[in-house]
């Protein structure tokens, strides 16, 4: 089982670099989207801390994607990443780089998909039934809070009281949403920077995302209508990533 491309864009937003990133191996694709640095930077050897965890969480997911799971999977790549960590910051886990993260990964009978905070996964199953999965929104009042209420926030994250994501602790894994779908016809994963098209109104839902992007130059053009219609309301961009994909023949 392994996955076929049929789309991928990814569009870098106002803050520079992108820390978005996106891919599949075998059986396994995933979508990250790097959470911009609140807290004090550690100075890891990237562009930014965000864009190094993109980085290497996505090279170790294509590593771990041969295990059966995506808890599996996601699991064994932030066992890695925390071995890298270890040796470039020692212990440090709440400066450590955070990401949203989903994993769709096919099986004899259909898809499991993981969603750890804000990326969505929408598939189009046999009969045209649209499923759609996001485990949880990241600071969904972020544009009201203080700077100290996101350090606040981000200093709470993979504890009892706080939202669990992609950092360097393993157990995030079991923390995450899985669902199991029938077998997709057409599925994307998508950052929450691009699902901005329906958030803005300019794709109806799910579905019409979908519908959208089955095409290489119908991705390219969600993200174009998109950055047109932030730049005329005055929105700040975010890192826009679609990852469009159908099982192999």
């Amino acid at each position: 089982m392994a996955w076929h491309q049929v789309a991928r864009t990814l569009s870098e937003g106002d803050n520079h670099p992108n820390e978005d990133a996106c891919g599949f191996a075998g059986d396994t694709a995933w979508v990250i989207d790097g959470a911009t640095s609140v807290l004090e930077p550690l100075g890891l050897p990237a562009s930014s801390d965000p864009g190094w965890l993109s980085g290497v969480l996505g090279a170790e997911l294509a590593a771990a994607a041969g295990l059966h799971g995506t808890r599996a999977v996601l699991a064994e790549a932030l066992r890695r990443v925390d071995r890298l960590g270890s040796g470039l910051v020692a212990e440090e886990a709440v400066r450590f780089p955070s990401a949203a993260l989903s994993l769709a990964q096919l099986t004899a009978d259909g898809v499991e998909v993981l969603s750890l905070a804000d990326c969505h996964v929408v598939l189009r199953e046999p009969g045209g039934r649209i499923r759609h999965v996001v485990a949880s929104l990241a600071d969904p009042n972020a544009p009201a809070m203080s700077r100290e209420q996101l350090a606040a926030s981000r200093r709470s994250r993979n504890t009892p009281e706080g939202l669990w994501v992609a950092r360097r602790e393993p157990e995030a894994a079991e923390h995450a949403l899985v669902v199991q779908c029938g077998r997709p016809e057409l599925v994307t994963l998508v950052s929450d920077g691009a699902w901005r098209a329906v958030d803005l109104g300019l794709l109806a839902g799910p579905e019409e995302f979908l519908d959208a992007v089955e095409t290489p130059i119908g991705a390219l053009e969600v993200q174009t209508a998109l950055r047109k219609h932030q730049a005329a309301i005055g929105e700040k961009a975010d890192d826009a990533t679609i990852l469009v994909l159908k099982p192999a023949e």
